[in-house]
């Protein structure tokens, strides 16, 4: 099978290669991509910037497709449906936080960009109706992690007032998507002027520029102060988003693209009765209240551009320069 994997050795630190189909385990399924989606943590595999990075393994953790074979214990009625995957394995048994156990797909268990992968069947979920094979794609990692984000450790409830920062990226569409459909009020950020329309025109209530000098002031002006901060970049914005706070307001991080901020104002954190609040990914039963969202709502993920799986190196760049607006996706 074609597969892209991890090579360090090139300057496009991938690699097209022909791997032999994966065999089913006990307990495993054999699915046919149709569509992967890229996310962030595939770049940061080529950079080198995440633990027990090998060469030589597939990339990708979102997926969908066709479940071709089964392992032994697996229930033979999966055979030939139509499936999406959660990339997240080992959660544990503690809703609060993952278990020491817990790792993502594509890194360092073979992922989705490729023709074929090999993954325990409770992973596997029916692809919803409404999505295409594209769409189905693109919701497993970023809808997971926007849902936890928003849902569970930013508990929004109706009418608040929510910033969702760097719209464009996969995790700030999910994000968007569910605060508008959980019925609070949205506002974003971007440096690009059209993102910033786009987003508007999708039910934003107002669009921020974090590129200008004092931003949070203009914001906190027009908006009032939020009651919800969806966060994926850290470093040197935290001061902003606290400006930007109501007292009493939850501030939710599931990324540091920016690293780690500067300093931290621990006058303006506890004065203001502030929260900050840490999320990576979700747990199963995270995954099912978000599919449910998904189906009752009929939600869809916005789709960027989709590359045939020759083209991945494109696509990571694609993403590593922060062009898009969706999810970039593979099709093999």
């Amino acid at each position: 099978m074609k597969a892209i994997v991890l090579q360090r050795s090139l300057d496009s630190k991938v690699d097209l290669v022909e791997l032999p189909k994966p065999v089913c385990k006990p307990n495993e399924v054999l699915i046919r991509i149709k569509a992967a989606a890229l996310n962030h943590r595939d770049e940061w595999c080529r950079k080198g910037l995440y633990p027990n990075i090998q060469d030589g393994i597939v990339l990708g953790s979102d997926g969908a497709g066709i479940v071709e074979e089964i392992g032994t214990g697996v229930d033979s009625q999966l055979l030939g449906q139509e499936v999406m995957l959660n990339p997240a394995l080992h959660w544990g048994d503690n809703e609060r936080a993952q278990g020491k156990n817990f790792e993502i797909l594509g890194m360092p268990r073979n992922g989705t960009f490729a023709e074929y992968v090999a993954i325990p069947a409770d992973r596997v979920f029916p692809k919803p109706y409404h999505l295409s094979w594209e769409e189905a794609a693109a919701l497993p990692l970023a809808g997971l992690t926007a849902y936890r984000a928003v849902a569970v450790q930013g508990k929004l409830k109706a009418g608040e007032q929510v910033l969702v920062t760097g719209i464009g990226g996969g995790v700030a569409l999910f994000a968007a998507q569910f605060v508008l459909a959980l019925g609070a009020k949205l506002f974003v950020s971007s440096s690009s002027p059209e993102k910033r329309a786009t987003a508007l025109e999708l039910g934003a209530s107002d669009a921020f520029d974090y590129g200008m000098n004092n931003w949070s002031a203009a914001a906190l002006e027009s908006s009032g102060g939020m009651d919800l901060i969806v966060d994926g970049a850290s470093g040197d914005t935290l001061s902003e988003l606290m400006n930007i706070a109501k007292p009493g307001g939850r501030l939710v991080f599931y990324g540091a693209t920016r690293g780690n901020p500067p300093q931290l104002e621990a006058r303006k954190l506890f004065w203001n009765q502030l929260q900050l609040i840490g999320t990576t990914m979700g747990s199963d039963q995270d995954f099912a209240e978000m599919l449910a969202l998904i189906d009752r709502l009929q939600l869809r993920p916005r789709i960027d551009v989709v590359f045939p799986l020759k083209d991945a190196a494109m696509a990571l760049d694609r993403m590593k320069e922060g062009l898009q607006f969706g999810k970039i996706v593979l099709s093999p």
